[in-house]
């Protein structure tokens, strides 16, 4: 369990599915004044008065269009700037696309290019900031294992990971010394609605082995409390990730072509 500073809160972003929700859950259940952020208030609305009732926690909701610009600022208002002090910041909102990149609607790419990268930067300077000068905070920032290798059919995305992951690995070293954690939890294939919207096949349709969202969280809120600075939930992908060290840079490209042209929903078997 985390040490937050009593009367601060913890802010939680694509809190209404997935991994966010589970993650949102954990925290109310061990009754921390909670912030859940998302585009559907419906939704968070029904999580939050669920976790009142159950764990007795106070969760705010704040219903806001991460993807659109400027939003890590007024996220930063409606928090910090509404004297709600916030200890533990988890960037997890974000989505994928899997295709052609060329056949992908560039709108749609440059919304996820927002959301996964500007968003999480902006957010994660301006309450590292604000950590910095308490001298105290953790920040869980969800990347993916896409981040370790480069993505045919899924580029943009894996690129976005890629940033996350290496973006949060120097954070970590930058605020280390003045005692804000920032971790990258990289999950692999995982029980949520991601695939459905990334227009892919579920992860129970390939090789790789899946987990259920509850246990991705519990690994990122355990690597996060033991300040770690990256979380690879499942030990075969930590084993693959490792294996990557002895593959020449041209071969994992093609093997991941291979599979992603592969994933796609009606895409060649």
């Amino acid at each position: 369990m985390l040490d937050l500073a009593p009367g601060t809160w913890a802010l939680v972003t694509g809190a209404s599915s997935g991994i966010g929700e589970a993650i949102a859950e954990r925290l109310a259940a061990w009754r921390i004044p909670l912030v859940i952020v998302a585009r559907s208030s419906a939704r968070l609305e029904e999580l939050a008065a669920g976790w009142r009732q159950r764990h007795g926690a106070p969760v705010e909701v704040v219903a806001l269009d991460l993807s659109a610009p400027g939003s890590a600022a007024a996220l930063f208002e409606a928090t910090e700037g509404a004297g709600r002090t916030i200890d533990l910041l988890v960037n997890n909102a974000g989505f994928g696309l899997n295709g052609a990149e060329a056949e992908l609607p560039l709108g749609r790419v440059s919304e996820m290019l927002r959301l996964n990268v500007v968003t999480l930067a902006e957010a994660s300077h301006l309450f590292l900031k604000a950590m910095l000068g308490r001298r105290r905070g953790w920040i869980l920032n969800v990347a993916s294992t896409a981040a370790f290798l480069p993505g045919p059919y899924f580029a943009a995305y894996s690129a976005t990971k890629s940033f996350v992951l290496a973006f949060s690995q120097a954070l970590h070293e930058e605020a280390r010394p003045a005692g804000v954690v920032v971790t990258c939890l990289c999950p692999g294939f995982t029980r949520t609605n991601f695939s459905a919207v990334a227009g892919m096949k579920g992860g129970d349709e390939t090789p790789f082995p899946v987990l259920p969202a509850g246990a991705v969280a519990d690994a990122g809120l355990a690597g996060l409390a033991r300040r770690r600075a990256v979380v690879v939930p499942h030990r075969l992908d930590r084993l693959w990730i490792a294996s990557l060290r002895l593959a020449p840079r041209w071969l994992p490209p093609k093997l991941t072509r291979l599979f992603y042209q592969r994933s796609q929903v009606g895409g060649a078997r």
